[in-house]
């Protein structure tokens, strides 16, 4: 399988899984959605369990891309972490199935969290709390999490309400209410760093 083919298949799957969950998604219809028989699915990654993982780890290293380029732009710490936390935002404002996939992982990974493996996104997040700590070294790890969360909490919020928000709104007041929402998030960042 050519890298291409490979990225195709975990961007339907991807697509599938932040649309009807992991346990929404069959293997027999990410199958269908890539014109493959089930079998050929299998073949390629073993099981439902192995194809999220891959999706996972997809979107974990292109989050930990961004972050890569972002500290090598910028040596303060501050810095970073408001640029990072907004690539993710506008990152999700751009693919909403990343931002859908992320909160259906924190909301439907009840049954597999006790047998879970691999844990995709905690690197990720653990810069964020490494970053949050450079920036304020009096913050305990456990109070730099909860700011992490709680601003990566704001931004998920606001990109997966999206389309319902642009139901109620209309889609010209979302666009102006963007625009205000990411200024309002920059100073959120700066005012839990304080």
């Amino acid at each position: 399988m050519t890298a291409t083919t490979r990225e195709q298949f975990l961007a339907a799957a991807e697509h599938l899984f932040a649309e009807k969950g992991f346990y929404g998604a069959s293997i027999a219809t990410i199958a269908r959605e890539l014109g493959l028989t089930k079998q050929a699915l299998l073949h390629h990654f073993g099981n439902k369990e192995k194809l999220y993982g891959e999706v996972l780890r997809s979107l974990s290293e292109r989050l930990a891309a961004n972050n890569s380029e972002i500290r090598e732009n910028s040596p303060d710490p501050a810095e970073q972490l408001e640029e990072m936390l907004l690539a993710q935002f506008r990152g999700q404002m751009a693919h909403q199935d990343s931002a859908r996939l992320i909160m259906r992982e924190l909301l439907d990974n009840e049954q597999r969290a006790d047998r879970a493996g691999n844990w995709y996104l905690k690197d990720y997040l653990e810069e964020l709390v490494s970053t949050v700590q450079s920036v304020n070294r009096k913050f305990s790890r456990a109070q730099a999490l909860a700011v992490v969360y709680q601003l990566l909490g704001a931004a998920h919020y606001f990109a997966v309400s999206q389309p319902t928000l642009d139901n109620i709104f209309g889609k010209r007041q979302m666009a102006d209410t963007r625009q205000c929402f990411e200024a309002q998030l920059r100073q959120l960042i700066r005012a839990a760093l304080a």
